[in-house]
């Protein structure tokens, strides 16, 4: 009862927000980056709490319950693309000005490669909210309050509604209150796992060596951590959600500031969450792997205490959702409906927009109900995002000096995604690196008989 308390307590906290930020994101700007104002705490609250997931808290404690400390790596690599994100890019985005990844895309190339990046990204996000969905449904599920697919409906209304309601001003007020709630139920159930063994020293004593080696172990090898290095390591360094935070700092200092305060603090809380993981695989050995988190939950912490981390791995649900639901809904309304129809206005591309967040809100919700496998939904969605369009963006950057072209950009974008896609609907194994090196080759090969072709057109209009 206590946690059904907590549980509408936060559902009216949110809504509440939605419903004082509505009259704030009346105009495009307002709407979709919150009138670039955010603050350094803004900034780095909204990062954290995007990235620090219900599917990022469910996979990371799995994780550490079967792999031990290895399992850090699933945020800890994106730790180390946030470092390369404020070193290299974070400026240089946020000077741009713009709304959406997209747009950047279309200043690097053209409309054409704007185009085919803004439909990978939304049916790549798409996935990366089923999977938030998917894990709030799996918490309920293990805490066995009520229907799964009930709260998955009912989580999905929610953080839709106030994303309609209030855009991007609620949510970046929404994701510091729960970063805040995310930080505090997190090292509160570490507390109460450690007083289980005594301490470090009892939990070591508890659990086999090998659960304790790093950087790799017995069940996680070189090649996996190349995997998430570079497949899911590098949605930080270019991703769309991590982008449109940026859009929405006050300034390209303040920018890089959040993005370097944001990579420091993922490293504690990745290390609490994957220890989380390890002592439930000392209490419960015996139970499915993705229940560690919510057993701890149940078994380990206090009526009051639960519900307070109940609360937090909502928020941790409810923050990310938002953010890839917006990023999604906006590249949606401005660089796919907003392209087909220039002639819109601000007023029309805002009701585009908040019709967007219903339809793939309800779509996400969908594929979470057909999917049951949250580390299976996310990987899938990050190696075929990740694999299309990373490295296009990246060498965009710097494409006088590489030499790419539209073509190129293009041909590795439509190349590399679709290869991903296949290797993930077909299993195979080593095709989903595979796919980011065919990306790189088509980017670059095809970008090369571009440019010879230019080159000679130049040259017979010359008459040489």
């Amino acid at each position: 009862m206590l946690g059904l308390i907590v549980i509408a307590i936060y559902f009216i906290a949110m809504i509440a927000i939605g419903l004082v930020s509505r009259r704030r994101a009346r105009g495009a700007d307002n709407f979709f980056i919150a009138g670039r104002s955010g603050s350094s705490l803004f900034i780095t609250g909204s990062l954290l709490a995007t990235i620090i997931g219900g599917s990022a808290i469910m996979v990371t404690s799995s994780l550490g319950f079967t792999r031990g400390l290895t399992g850090i790596w699933w945020l800890l690599v994106g730790s180390i693309g946030l470092i390369v994100l404020g070193i290299f890019l974070a400026k240089k985005v946020r000077e741009f000005g713009l709304y959406t990844l997209p747009e950047l895309v279309e200043k690097q190339y053209n409309r054409w490669v704007a185009l085919a990046g803004s439909i990978l990204i939304v049916v790549a996000w798409t996935g990366v909210i089923g999977a938030q969905i998917i894990a709030a449904g799996s918490i309920m599920s293990v805490l066995g309050i009520g229907d799964p697919r009930l709260w998955m409906l009912l989580f999905t209304a929610v953080f839709v509604g106030y994303t309609i309601l209030g855009g991007q001003h609620a949510i970046l007020r929404t994701d510091t209150l729960q970063t805040v709630i995310i930080f505090a139920g997190i090292f509160g159930a570490l507390v109460l796992v450690f007083s289980r063994f005594g301490g470090w020293s009892g939990l070591m004593s508890a659990l086999p060596p090998e659960r304790f080696t790093f950087p790799t172990g017995p069940q996680f090898g070189g090649y996996e951590l190349a995997v998430l290095l570079l497949l899911v390591g590098l949605t930080y360094v270019v991703g769309p959600d991590m982008y449109s935070r940026l859009f929405c700092a006050k300034d390209a200092g303040t920018a890089r500031k959040s993005v370097f305060w944001a990579a420091l603090l993922i490293i504690p809380i990745a290390l609490a969450i994957t220890i989380i993981g390890m002592g439930a695989s000392a209490l419960f050995p015996d139970i499915a792997s993705n229940q560690a988190f919510p057993m701890v939950i149940k078994e380990v912490l206090s009526p009051v205490w639960g519900s307070i981390v109940l609360a937090a791995l909502l928020c941790a649900f409810m923050s990310s959702a938002d953010t890839c639901l917006m990023t999604a809904s906006t590249i949606l309304s401005v660089d796919i409906v907003g392209r087909f129809k220039p002639s819109l206005d601000q007023r029309k591309i805002l009701l585009f927009s908040r019709w967007g967040i219903v339809v793939l809100g309800v779509a996400s919700l969908i594929l979470a109900l057909y999917l049951a496998d949250i580390v299976t939904a996310i990987l899938f969605a990050f190696t075929v995002y990740t694999a299309g369009l990373i490295l296009p963006v990246l060498a965009g950057f710097y494409k006088d000096k590489l030499k790419v072209t539209p073509a190129g950009a293009l041909a590795a974008i439509i190349g590399g995604g679709g290869v991903a896609l296949v290797s993930k609907l077909l299993a195979i194994k080593y095709l989903d690196l595979g796919s980011l090196l065919i990306s790189g080759i088509l980017l670059f090969l095809v970008s090369f008989i571009d440019n010879r072709i230019r080159s000679q057109r130049l040259d017979a209009g010359k008459g040489v």
